[in-house]
């Protein structure tokens, strides 16, 4: 009789994890193939698993076999480059620490690769240390690449515009370029392609494509943005769905809202804004105030799992350029349908609250409306119009003015309340870069903040905690927006060098943990003394992230026990899936999310929301040194912000940069950091350099290429500082 066949059984990835859990060393593919019991038609299958698993982390190809990658003491991240050229990996794992990697055991990763590291023994710093031992994935093979030089017919040599790559490369254009257009000049930016290594920091590639000359604004904002990987273009099937979408809301829409048209709903919001996301109204009640807060529903018009909540989810978040805007929905919905303007119907999700005289909330609602705003107000307007008693503000809004100035006298008791419980203001300027007519940099400075600003702040923070508050009674699973206490060992330098000065008395006792009331006084205490600037700038050092989370950690910045954000769902998407979890709620159904989905969701968008920082911090400094450019030679006040064993930045007064001067700078003496103290002082002459103090400084020199600007302590004789012909100009 016959021997019966046996039945092929498919491979699976778990299958062969264990095939090498139990064999308990590495396997080669042969040694894998026996041990599987597995025929020569199934090696592909293998081939294919194996690739899944080394670009997933879990194995680790080694010389001649592949093994376990928890069982080789190795992790895989994501590797972040400094600009000094140190490295650090950021563990898939975020139980981990971040692990520390010396340029020189960084291999041939790059900054943004996905990499496996294997842990070396006995660093004793914060961080453990490790060595790249694999790429698992590249973060681009394109790059924005600066032309340093024409090298020949058809030659270019070019280094990345990002300074933390640190890559220089021979440029050719592609067999099929056809014409000279693409043949670019130097200190022109391109988008190239990555080759082979050619020496150490050399290599070749392909121009693809010349975006324009390194001096323009609108081309720093587009390598900023390929750089960071920013989202420039939204997909077919998303724009297809946007463009269905109905140009007003239908009269089916309105049902099952309440009716808000009447209500004098208006929109404040900066001069240039141009989507209004948020609407708020006051009246004084017997008890007290009413409160309204109407968001637009942009959960109504964006279904889960549809092309557009795809795309928004994978954006996180708008990035906010100084010319333009890379929006998390199409103008349609972003500018249209859920943009709030005046006297047309929109579809909102309503934060209703009741207050007492005091700004003690006594109760709250929540439901859908549909209302119309009646007017789009500026701040500057209400500013005008409320605090600086201008008549012709004040007859241009005559129409809601007694509601506004119910909303102010509303928003300086909650103002009262939030900081009575410790909240926490940080005196800091906020950098606003002014454009002139041709789109260009005119300057940077401050930008004005006013009561009407903190009235819009007080009452979008008043709804974000009403509406987490209701959710978390009602145990319905949410992201919360989370902010840990500040870090101890920051916190504990900061008092150490706090107690050599006179604000020592209001220190807290060693020991005692961290409250924001405590960490309020101390800011009072430093308010309008040669401390402000020091304490200031360390205390918000000290500062955890916030992010997003299921668990409710408190917003320790705001001292809230119970904070999400429900304000904007037009530019975070965050707020719209709160949005989904207030509706579901509401209408008593809907799914309820898994903490495991929401730790994940949560994740990816405090994770997209650091790439907007990151790329919105980085603009701001590209804008600045070429501001700075033809300004080299002049004289400026300062202050200094930070200190290192090498030199220390300055914040220039008369425009808002940072810069730095090296010790090297320095010819009067030798000098020596204390770090405890945040002091350099002189050897020879004693002089003493501290953080917080006022010093001239001369701009010395201004790097597009590195990102620097270079300054020197101007000469004790040196009058004041003349302003540029340029900017006499400007005034």
């Amino acid at each position: 009789m016959a021997r019966k066949k046996k039945a092929y059984e498919p491979l699976t990835a778990q299958g062969v994890l264990q095939a090498f859990r139990t064999a308990r060393k590495p396997l080669g593919f042969r040694e894998l193939m026996r041990t599987l019991g597995l025929t020569s038609r199934q090696r592909g299958e293998l081939d294919d698993i194996l690739q899944v698993l080394l670009a997933e982390g879990r194995l680790i190809r080694l010389k001649d076999a592949f093994g376990l990658a928890d069982q080789m003491q190795l992790v895989s991240g994501e590797l972040e480059i400094q600009r000094s050229g140190v490295g650090f990996v950021l563990p898939d794992d975020n139980r981990r620490k971040d692990i520390f990697i010396s340029p020189q055991d960084l291999g041939e990763a790059r900054h943004g690769d996905r990499v496996s590291v294997a842990l070396l023994p006995g660093r004793r710093g914060r961080n453990p240390e490790g060595r790249v031992v694999r790429v698992l994935k590249r973060r681009t093979e394109i790059f924005a690449v600066r032309i340093l030089d024409v090298k020949g017919k058809g030659v270019w040599l070019g280094q990345s515009t990002d300074a933390k790559l640190g890559l220089h490369l021979l440029l050719d254009l592609p067999k099929d370029a056809g014409g000279k257009h693409l043949a670019p000049k130097k200190d022109e930016v391109v988008l190239a392609r990555i080759g082979e290594r050619l020496e150490q920091h050399l290599w070749a590639g392909t121009i693809l494509e010349v975006v324009g000359p390194e001096t323009d604004l609108a081309v720093q904002e587009s390598l900023v943005k390929f750089n960071h990987h920013v989202p420039t273009m939204f997909p077919e099937p998303v724009l297809a769905q946007a463009e269905n979408l109905p140009q007003m809301p239908a009269a089916e829409d309105f049902q099952g809202r309440r009716n808000l048209r009447d209500l004098p709903l208006v929109t404040i919001d900066g001069a240039t804004a141009k989507d209004f996301d948020d609407a708020v109204c006051v009246q004084k009640t017997k008890a007290g105030f009413t409160l309204w807060v109407a968001i637009a529903d942009v959960a109504h018009y964006v279904p889960p799992l549809s092309p557009l909540d795809g795309e928004a989810k994978d954006r996180g978040n708008s990035y906010y350029f100084p010319k333009s805007v890379e929006p998390m929905f199409p103008e349609r919905l972003s500018n249209g349908l859920c943009s709030l303007n005046p006297n047309v119907p929109r579809l909102v999700m309503v934060a209703q609250m009741d207050y007492a005289p005091t700004g003690k909330r006594m109760g709250s609602d929540f439901y859908a409306a549909v209302m119309q705003s009646h007017a789009r107000l500026t701040y500057e307007q209400v500013h005008l119009a409320l605090d600086k008693n201008d008549h012709a503000a004040r007859d241009s809004l005559a129409n809601v003015l007694p509601m506004l100035e119910q909303a102010q006298a509303l928003a300086r008791e909650l103002k009262a309340l939030r900081h009575g419980r410790g909240s926490l203001d940080f005196d800091l300027p906020d950098p606003e870069i002014l454009l002139d007519v041709q789109g260009e940099a005119a300057d940077i400075r401050s930008r004005p903040r006013h009561f009407a600003h903190q009235m819009i702040e007080e009452f979008m923070i008043a709804a974000n905690e009403a509406v987490a508050e209701f959710l978390t009674k009602k145990g319905r699973p949410m992201l919360y927006r989370v902010h840990e206490p500040p870090d101890p060992d920051k916190l504990r330098n900061l008092f150490k060098l706090l107690t050599r000065t006179e604000l020592k008395v209001n220190l807290p006792k060693t020991g005692e943990p961290a409250d924001p009331r405590m960490l309020q006084a101390v800011l009072a205490s430093a308010r309008d003394t040669d401390m402000e600037f020091l304490v200031n700038r360390l205390l918000l050092r000290s500062q955890m992230q916030a992010k997003y989370s299921p668990d409710n950690l408190g917003h320790f910045g705001l001292a809230s026990k119970c904070y999400a954000h429900f304000t904007s769902p037009i530019r975070r998407y965050a707020d719209l899936e709160l949005h989904r979890a207030l509706k579901a709620e509401l209408g008593g159904a809907g799914p309820k999310m898994s903490h495991k989905r929401l730790k994940a969701l949560g994740d990816h968008l405090s994770t997209r929301e650091r790439r907007a920082m990151d790329a919105e911090r980085e603009i701001l400094k590209r804008v600045t040194v070429m501001f700075l450019m033809d300004r080299v030679g002049e004289a400026f006040t300062g202050i200094i912000s930070s200190l290192t064993d090498f030199g220390f930045w300055v914040e220039l007064c008369e425009v808002l940069a940072d810069g730095m001067v090296r010790l090297s700078s320095l010819t009067d003496d030798y000098y020596a950091f204390f770090p405890e103290r945040q002091e350099l002082l002189g050897q020879r002459t004693g002089r003493t350099l501290r953080m917080g103090q006022k010093v001239r400084v001369v701009l010395d020199e201004v790097s597009l290429a590195r990102l620097e600007i270079t300054l020197r302590l101007a000469p004790e004789e040196s009058g004041p500082a003349r302003p540029s012909k340029k900017r006499r100009a400007r005034r």
